[in-house]
């Protein structure tokens, strides 16, 4: 129980030392730029109480569960040996955990409105919703397709830089004949796909890939997934808006 707290400690204060520089900041601007005392002092001590407790269950929990699960499944999967259940667990996680992803949520509602506001979508709600929804999962779906083919890319040992590059040129190419209205849409959706959830799942997946191979380094070979989980969503919205 006492090794319990002290690990819980530990974390407390990191997570409280993490935050500083940003309370330190805020407070400085308020109190000395401003000039002016910080209102419901008492709420907002509560809050950020509340903010460093959020933040240390968190990061226990994602040593506790997360990563440990994500390793373990590829190692299962590599010791299978079956490549169709690995890219098809691949593509369903990425699918799956920025469907639900509540800044993507967010986005999709508010470009939904302003996509009716702008008369690109009738103003009402079922075609509110539809457009909104279609968004959602045309980003999920790309996210899935892109932790696709970042894990080939661990069991082919294709360089990552050729196929980053590779996508960045689709991406400069689609900006030229994309629709005006939905290129920022397309570029601010690449931001919000590494959620929470998906960065710590997808990273793990990929190390543990790289570490039950052989002639993978885990260093090399582990990471750049998210980097394909923010691309891919830019390409595919953009062709979302050439549809409509």
């Amino acid at each position: 129980m006492r090794a319990q707290f002290s690990i819980f400690l530990s974390y407390f204060l990191s997570s409280a030392r993490d935050l500083a520089p940003i309370i330190a900041v805020i407070a400085f601007f308020q109190l000395v730029v401003l000039q002016q005392p910080i209102p419901n002092l008492g709420e907002i001590l509560g809050g950020v109480l509340l903010v460093v407790l959020g933040l240390t269950f968190f990061i226990r929990g994602l040593e506790m569960g997360l990563f440990p699960i994500g390793e373990s499944m590829a190692y299962a999967f590599a010791r299978k040996g079956s490549v169709f259940w690995l890219l098809l667990f691949a593509f369903s996680l990425g699918f799956g955990t920025t469907v639900a992803e509540p800044a993507l949520i967010a986005i999709a509602q508010e470009a939904a409105s302003v996509a009716a506001v702008g008369g690109v979508i009738a103003h009402t709600e079922q075609a509110m919703n539809s457009y909104a929804t279609g968004l959602r999962y045309t980003v999920a779906i790309s996210v899935g397709f892109a932790i696709l083919v970042g894990v080939l890319r661990i069991l082919k040992g294709w360089p990552i830089h050729y196929l980053i590059i590779g996508g960045y040129v689709g991406v400069v190419l689609m900006t030229t004949i994309a629709p005006d209205e939905i290129i920022g849409l397309a570029y601010d959706s690449g931001g919000v796909t590494t959620s929470t959830i998906t960065v710590p799942l997808v990273t793990a997946l990929g190390v543990g890939l790289a570490s039950s191979i052989k002639e993978r380094n885990p260093m090399v070979d582990g990471f750049g997934l998210i980097a394909f989980a923010s691309l891919t969503p830019i390409i595919f919205v953009m062709l979302y808006g050439m549809m409509f």
